[in-house]
């Protein structure tokens, strides 16, 4: 992973950009490395919940609108686990579109 030099100075004055940033940052005072900054995984966004939550809400409206109850697609699900990738495919009485 890259990581970006910068001096203490600028890390203060861009603060906020680095926050923003998913690249480690070693902090630099007269050249010498004096600590580094490491991005963590950011937190979901309140709009990408609320993607999720619609997609989810999609989901179980295509499930009751198909009549498969929950058991039987986690079923099926298990048992296309098991094959081979090139035979994967659902019945077609039980594809959900």
């Amino acid at each position: 992973m890259h990581t970006e030099r910068v001096g203490i100075r600028e890390f203060r004055e861009k603060l906020s950009g680095y926050l923003e940033s998913t690249t480690p940052v070693a902090i630099t005072r007269h050249g010498e490395t004096i600590g580094f900054y490491l991005p963590t995984r950011k937190s979901p966004k309140e709009d990408d919940l609320e993607a999720l939550r619609r997609a989810g809400e999609r989901l179980d409206a295509l499930i009751a609108e198909s009549g498969v109850t929950e058991d039987e697609l986690a079923s099926e699900f298990k048992k296309l686990r098991k094959k081979p990738h090139s035979r994967r495919k659902l019945s077609s009485a039980r594809q959900i579109t």
